[in-house]
């Protein structure tokens, strides 16, 4: 058997693929239709311009799914692995919300360029980056909490690790972007989409699309570290059938099926 056949593990690997898969497809259609500049240009700039933004938004709409599905499975993993720790419990329910939040985001970033709904597109943003780096700190909680017993002290460690590189790019981001949108770098520095090393503001471009990337990279990191947990869980679906037919009739006992939710004959 595969390492990516046992359990969910293929999960957080697909959402890590798909979602870079989009980054980059969007990135070169860009670039080759000359929409964008070939160095380091926002991500969200890659997906503003036809036709890139059609492939942009379907495709980052299925990684916000994908997310969902991740941080779902991950949340009934720590509830099953600690049933009466309350402070986990509470930590786990948090984690989920903030991480439905973040993939809330991703799908209005997906579907709402800045080009069009700039408000929109920040506030979706914001979302993204802003829950999804809370929803890395409270699993990096969860994990400190859950080791040595249930795993291994360097699992916590590299999640650690992982939330200070996404920390410091998210300071860097935050400072040098609202240092360049509020200080008097022209009225287009919003919408632009072309940067030359001469225009003003430059310097701060670059700092935020670099830290925004390096953000990006430090969620894929991060996800990554599911990959062996997931090996040890899989989820099932039970139907709970009240009746032979579905006609109007008096309910009455039937054998429930209990099958895999994601079958391994495919």
């Amino acid at each position: 058997m595969w390492w990516f056949q046992q359990g969910l593990s293929f999960l957080p690997s697909v959402l890590v693929i798909w979602t870079f898969a989009t980054f980059v497809f969007s990135y070169i259609t860009a670039i080759t239709l000359h929409h964008v500049d070939p160095a380091l240009p926002y991500i969200s700039d890659t997906g503003t311009v036809a036709p890139e933004r059609c492939l942009f938004g379907i495709m980052l709409n299925i990684a916000a799914v994908l997310g969902i599905a991740t941080i779902y499975v991950r949340y009934k993993q720590v509830h099953a692995l600690n049933p009466e720790e309350n402070l986990i419990i509470k930590f786990n329910k948090a984690g989920l919300v903030l991480g439905i939040l973040s993939c809330l985001g991703l799908s209005v970033v997906a579907n709402f360029q800045k080009s069009t709904l700039f408000v929109a597109h920040v506030c979706g943003g914001v979302l993204a980056f802003g829950m999804g780096s809370l929803y890395m700190f409270v699993q990096t909680i969860l994990s400190y909490q859950m080791q040595p017993k249930i795993h291994s002290k360097q699992v916590f460690w590299v999640r650690l690790l992982l939330v200070i590189w996404c920390g410091v790019s998210a300071l860097s981001m935050l400072t040098c972007s609202s240092v360049l949108y509020s200080s008097d770098f022209g009225a287009d520095v919003v919408q632009k989409l072309h940067w030359n090393p001469e225009d003003k503001g430059y310097v701060l471009h670059m700092v935020t699309t670099a830290a925004e990337w390096s953000m990006s990279f430090s969620f894929f990191g991060f996800f990554l570290t599911y990959i062996r947990d997931f090996q040890k869980i899989t989820l099932q679906v039970e139907a709970n059938l009240h009746g032979l037919t579905l006609y109007d009739t008096v309910p009455c006992p039937v054998t429930n099926e209990r099958t895999p939710l994601l079958s391994r004959d495919f």
